[in-house]
């Protein structure tokens, strides 16, 4: 009697699968796509934002990720001083600058 394990098993020496390049298209074509729709936006995006927080300069509207809008003051290496009101001011992370804000008054 033949036993199921052995009869299922490859012979030894291996049969062949295939070429490897019918594995290895598909996948590079993945990273390919991986690349081009996710990460190389992002690293566009990143740039972008950088680049527009190291441009901030004092009299510029704001507003923050967590939504708060406000004139510049004052600046310093990592953060922002920000007058939300009168004599309202505000210590802000340059990180979380979102954009620039509407003019004051308007929508």
């Amino acid at each position: 009697m033949v036993n199921w394990a052995y009869a299922a098993a490859p012979a030894a020496g291996g049969a062949e699968s295939g070429p490897m390049w019918t594995f290895l298209a598909p996948m590079v074509l993945m990273v390919a796509i991986f690349y081009f729709l996710l990460i190389r936006p992002q690293q566009k995006k990143a740039k972008e934002h950088k680049l527009f927080l190291e441009n901030l300069k004092r009299g510029d509207r704001i507003i923050t990720t967590g939504g708060i809008c406000g004139e510049i003051v004052n600046m310093g290496e990592s953060t922002l001083i920000v007058e939300v009101a009168d004599k309202v001011r505000l210590e802000v992370g340059r990180a979380y600058v979102a954009g620039f804000a509407p003019k004051k008054g308007g929508s």
